[in-house]
This record gives structure tokens, sequence and C-alpha cells, in this order.
């Protein structure tokens, strides 16, 4: 078991560590399109890459219907264990949109053993969500 400390400091080696081993620049928040956000989650549990659509309900629902026009191309041409869930409960209550892709196997951030693994599944996973995201960038803003 980790104290408050000992899990803040992993999770900070993780990262850290995460960008010296593929330094470049995520797209993540930087998507320029209000309320679409790219993002990576690790815990004690599972691993995953999202592309969350929050913000007004007007923006949910105007993003969500491009992506589920595209939703054949990227499951076949990008991203084939992609999961979309339009109604998504974040730990704070508020409701997003978020399509995602999960790790399969059982991770953890505390367990060093399993950083590689999760490192190579969100620099490929990732790199996988952003082509798609460039590609069709134009449909999705509309």
């Amino acid at each position: 078991m980790f104290s408050k400390e000992e899990s803040r400091l992993m999770r900070q080696e993780f990262w850290t560590s995460f960008g010296k081993s593929f330094p470049r620049k995520w797209l993540l928040y930087h998507t320029k399109l209000k309320g679409l956000s790219f993002k990576f989650h690790f815990d004690t549990k599972t691993a995953f890459v999202t592309l969350d659509v929050e913000d007004s309900l007007e923006y949910r629902i105007k993003y969500w219907e491009k992506l589920l026009a595209l939703k054949s191309i990227l499951l076949e041409d990008f991203l084939p264990d992609a999961i979309f869930d339009e109604t998504f409960i974040l730990d704070n209550g508020k409701e997003i949109s978020r399509i995602y892709v999960p790790l399969e196997q059982k991770v953890s951030i505390h367990n060093k053993n399993s950083w590689r693994e999760v490192m190579e599944f969100f620099n490929e996973k990732m790199s996988l969500f952003e082509a798609f995201f460039e590609e069709y960038k134009e449909v999705i803003e509309g």
C-alpha cells in the first residue's frame, strides 16, 4: 500500500518517464474545437486513451453526431477496439460523451513493471487517435 504522497510521486515519475520515453507534443487539449479533448488515463487498475466531448449539450450533440457518422472509419482504419459511450459520467458527476480505447491487461501505476507496456500502448493508440482527428477534423468541425 502506498501513502498519498508516495502515490503522487509515483504518478509524477510515470508521467515524467513517459514524456522522456516518447518526447513529442500531443494534441490533448489543443484540438482548437471547443469541448473536444484527448486524454490519457492511468490509475491503479486501468489505462486508456480517450476523446472526450464535453462543454454544453449543444456542442456535445453537434460533435457526437459527426463522430458517430465517422464511427465505421475510426473502427476500420484506425482503432478497432474503440468504444463509443454517448453518456459517460465522470467521477465528479459531470456527464460527457467519450470515445475510448482501454488497455485490456491489468495494470497499475503503482507497479513499475507495467509502465513500459502502458507507455507503448499510450504512444500507439493516441498516435492513431490523433491521425484520425487530423484526417477528419474538418468533418468533425463541420
